[in-house]
């Protein structure tokens, strides 16, 4: 079994993620279905495209983390080459046939990101889109996704910009008694505070994109001597 970098282990019972209960996919089965939802969506994937190249990454191995469905798995699945090995995990264990039926080929394992199921230094690259805001515990994730990555290993990562993301939701009339905050976001990072954390926790960073409404980065493990 591999090792864990957290400093004890997380206890599932006392956590406030709810996932079993949220519907991931919406924004691509409802919000992302409008031509307005749709726009977004795909120019959100243009830009994870630009960062995945800015990594300059030509084969080896990918792993997204907390796929879901296997919506954004299939999205990611068409735009690496195929030079690029990429897997899939997701915690929800009702979920991980959902996302493996949309992606043939691609492994789909069930994992916590707390916990994952991979030796150390097995990745060159981790996605992390849409995640992060919904742990209890976002710093303990970035240190097991540092453990999986190889030495110099790239981290894509995506959140909502908030309190933009906030404020597009109350214009549109969603979760105005939470003041437009998503269910289930249990943070809320501007850009400029998401750079420092992943600076602190991960490493540096080598790129960003905002694309309306969310943060990306393109991070690099810190090399330690």
């Amino acid at each position: 079994m591999p090792k864990t970098t957290t400093d004890q282990a997380i206890d599932a019972s006392s956590l406030k993620a709810t996932p079993e209960i949220e519907d991931f996919g919406h924004k691509y089965t409802e919000e992302g279905s409008g031509k307005v939802g749709g726009k977004l969506i795909d120019n959100y994937f243009v830009n994870v495209k630009k960062l995945f190249k800015t990594s300059k990454i030509t084969s080896g191995s990918a792993i997204e983390l907390g796929c879901g469905e296997g919506f954004s798995t299939e999205r990611l699945r068409n735009m690496l080459p195929a030079t690029v090995k990429l897997s899939a995990s997701e915690y929800v264990a009702s979920l991980v046939p959902l996302a493996q039926a949309k992606n043939p080929g691609v492994p789909v394992t069930e994992e916590s990101i707390y916990e994952l199921k991979h030796a150390d230094a097995s990745f060159d690259l981790v996605f992390l889109l849409e995640v992060l805001e919904h742990l209890d515990y976002p710093d303990k994730a970035l240190q097991e996704i540092a453990r999986i990555l190889k030495p110099g290993g790239y981290l894509i990562l995506g959140v909502p910009r908030e309190p933009l993301w906030r404020a597009l939701n109350m214009a549109r009339g969603k979760y105005l008694k939470n003041l437009g905050n998503t269910p289930g976001h249990l943070n809320h990072w501007g850009s400029n505070s998401l750079f420092r954390f992943i600076k602190q926790h991960f490493g540096p960073i080598l790129a960003s994109r905002q694309p309306l409404p969310w943060t990306q980065v393109l991070a690099q493990k810190r090399l330690t001597k």
